[in-house]
């Protein structure tokens, strides 16, 4: 971004954080099962922040991890238990020293929804490949298959003016290009599964119009099982 428009959006992140009123509570439940017809359940886990905790919704099966494990569930005809961890707010360097360490071991997949905070926290590449790796580190011996979600786009995220969003755009570029080289160290079992293209639909974020609603995190779920377990 040209230097010249920084004074603009560190207004408009000024803007942003007085008016914009976030849905502070989690609404996705902690964990649950997805019915299978016959086979071992399978565990699954989704890590990170609001949009792992569920900010945004108020039933349980409407967050993704419910979504996330009903689709897993349809695709491979197995029981999906799921559980989450996950806060508002976090960042990189909290999920790794804090969250990592509640979640429960011989996992089948792991899902990692992270980075919107550490871009508007201002945390940059190097920063969050330090964190990254520790996350991936320790989530190895806990997992057979991890996956890292790309960090939504800036852009199409309503309740954000349109230079500050290039701005945090081109900051969350940078970390997912990061994301990209540290999951193509071992891509036998960490996989990076950047945000889905084109516009989302109209009622794709929730009434914060920052988080996703119902249908968007349905939709991201959707997305993510399609990526990580193909249809036969």
């Amino acid at each position: 971004m040209n230097p010249i428009w920084l004074p603009v959006v560190a207004i408009q992140g000024l803007w942003l954080r007085s008016t914009l009123r976030l849905t502070l509570a989690p609404g996705g439940g902690t964990s649950g099962t997805a019915p299978g017809p016959a086979g071992t359940p399978l565990r699954l886990a989704v890590l990170g922040d609001s949009t792992a905790a569920g900010c945004g919704v108020t039933g349980d099966d409407e967050a993704f991890a419910a979504g996330f494990a009903r689709e897993i569930a349809a695709r491979t005809r197995r029981p999906t238990n799921w559980q989450v961890v996950g806060q508002f707010g976090a960042t990189a360097r909290r999920i790794r020293f804090r969250l990592v360490p509640r979640l429960g071991d011989d996992l089948d997949i792991v899902v990692l929804l992270a980075g919107a905070n550490d871009v508007m926290a201002g945390r940059g590449p190097a920063l969050w490949r330090d964190d990254l790796t520790g996350i991936l580190t320790d989530l190895a011996h806990r997992t057979h298959r991890l996956v890292i979600a790309g960090i939504p786009p800036f852009t199409r995220f309503p309740s954000i003016p349109a230079r500050l969003a290039r701005y945090l755009g081109e900051r969350a570029d940078a970390l997912d290009a990061v994301s990209r080289e540290v999951c193509g160290r071992n891509p036998e079992r960490t996989t990076f599964i950047g945000a889905p293209a084109g516009t989302p639909p109209p009622d794709f974020f929730g009434a914060d119009r920052f988080h996703p609603s119902a249908l968007g995190y349905r939709l991201w779920a959707q997305d993510v099982a399609a990526r990580v377990i193909p249809a036969q």
